[in-house]
């Protein structure tokens, strides 16, 4: 890139069920806000606003013309970015290419979703083919459905262990003040919970949340002026495709999943060998149990087969030697326009050693986020503590 990027400052609301004590506007204000104060900045100093969201989710469009007070964005240059559920990563990198090409400065990137305001299921179930993926219909269940079913068959996992996802995700979420999920479970609980489509049950599932997120990224001369801890953004891969009913029926290595596309790529751009050893903490977009349990092994930090291992070993724990999803993750926090800035700023968070009470109990110099929506597309972005790490 032309210039180095760094995020500077953020903020995110506590996230619920329910917002009805403010309108979309009112929510958005809080993140950015939020932000504004995290960076000791004014908005007069911001020089561009990108806002994105899945405005069919609540019915609501044109969000970047009619959240102008709110995003404080009036007089100023932006874009609206919608990319399903990677729009919160997509995002981030759009500003952060506005920052290193020399267009802007400092770029204020919000995401946000208001789901009680519309019907996020409705809409999903339309996304399959109506006849070809007819037995889609359930959309985002059905699909994590079949992966668990897949993998379950492919290489001996049990229910058990996506209970454990589920357990850490919600016990990890109790740790953080802004999360939804806040739930004190067992493994017991999460397999009583109520079948949705086989394997998946209720308490293997993302919420619906309401809830906003609100990142700064500068320039490197602003960032180190302005900034005690600037986190730096070091690479990012997007890899975006459609993916058909059949190819969820396969786990293995053979099949050409974008998150594993993407990985390989970014840890080519880095000259990664061993993530799991490189990084110190990961932020990954799960919006089921077996997601996280495949997605180890897409992101390369297990061989195939072995992702129920390690939730099985408990590596993954924020204790553990590959700390995933401190905050809670997806699982336990899906205001669906920001949960992938959410990793984001998570990450950056544990970077900076201010993730209060879920904050990964060592060093973190490095970490990973990954994005995800649509049907696999990904989008991930590698941060750092200093240019050098």
């Amino acid at each position: 890139m032309k210039r180095n990027v760094a995020v500077i400052g953020g903020g995110q609301t506590r996230h619920a069920a329910r917002r009805q004590d403010v309108n979309q506007v009112e929510m958005v204000n809080e993140a950015v806000r939020a932000a504004l104060l995290d960076a000791r900045m004014t908005m007069d100093e911001i020089d561009a606003v990108l806002v994105g969201n899945m405005e069919f989710f609540e019915g609501t469009h044109f969000t970047d013309c009619w959240l102008v007070d709110g995003m404080g964005a009036y007089g100023k240059s932006g874009l609206k970015i919608t990319t399903g559920g990677t729009v919160g990563a997509t995002i981030t990198c759009a500003g952060a290419h506005h920052v290193a090409s020399g267009l802007f400065d400092k770029v204020l990137c919000i995401g946000f979703e208001k789901q009680e305001e519309g019907d996020t299921g409705a809409i999903l179930s339309g996304v399959a083919h109506p006849l070809y993926g007819r037995s889609m219909a359930g959309a985002a269940v059905g699909y994590f459905a079949m992966m668990g079913s897949s993998y379950m068959a492919t290489w001996g996992a049990r229910e058990e262990h996506s209970a454990m996802v589920a357990v850490k995700a919600r016990q990890n979420a109790r740790k953080n003040e802004y999360a939804h999920l806040k739930l004190d479970i067992t493994i017991a609980d999460a397999l009583n919970s109520r079948m949705l489509a086989y394997p998946i049950r209720l308490l293997d599932m993302c919420p619906a949340s309401n809830g906003a997120c609100a990142m700064i990224l500068a320039d490197e001369k602003t960032a180190r002026d302005r900034c005690d801890k600037p986190v730096w953004i070091r690479a990012m891969d997007t890899a975006h495709n459609e993916q058909f009913e059949l190819d969820w029926s396969d786990v293995t290595t053979k099949r050409p999943i974008f998150s594993r596309v993407s990985a390989a790529r970014l840890y080519k751009k880095m000259g990664i060998g061993k993530p799991a050893e490189f990084f110190d903490v990961f932020e990954i977009y799960e919006p089921a149990t077996w997601a996280e349990l495949v997605w180890y092994e897409d992101l390369g930090l297990c061989g195939p087969g072995e992702g129920f291992r390690m939730i099985e070993a408990g590596k993954t724990e924020i204790d553990g030697p590959i700390p995933v999803n401190p905050s809670g993750g997806v699982l336990s926090t899906n205001c669906i326009g920001a949960s992938a800035m959410l990793r984001v700023w998570e990450a950056a968070l544990q970077i900076r050693g201010e993730a209060g009470d879920h904050q990964v109990p060592r060093e973190v110099r490095r970490a990973l986020t990954t994005a995800y929506g649509g049907t696999n597309w990904t989008v991930l972005i590698a941060l750092s503590a200093g240019l050098d790490d």
